[in-house]
């Protein structure tokens, strides 16, 4: 069953590749949906796929690539878009 989380990441997640390794993470899980950064230094994701696909995306969320910091991620749960592919905005 289709999934659509509305995601936001806190933290130092903008300067640190974090939007390209997004983009390259919801493409090996086949997550489709978007990512972009938010002015005040938040990255904003939304991504659709099965549940498993987004607990394990989720997970990433958390990490991120190796320079970020992660200080949050929340979600927020949404009406499905029917995204074609994942991309950066």
């Amino acid at each position: 069953m289709l999934k659509h989380y509305n995601i936001l990441v806190k933290g130092k997640v903008q300067g640190v590749w974090y939007r390209k390794n997004t983009l390259e993470k919801a493409r090996e899980l086949n997550i489709r949906g978007t990512v972009k950064n938010q002015l005040d230094g938040s990255v904003y994701i939304e991504a659709e796929g099965n549940e498993n696909q987004l607990k394990t995306f989720l997970e990433w969320c958390a990490e991120g690539p190796e320079f970020a910091e992660v200080l949050d991620v929340s979600k927020e749960e949404g009406s499905p878009l029917f995204f074609e592919g994942f991309e950066i905005l």
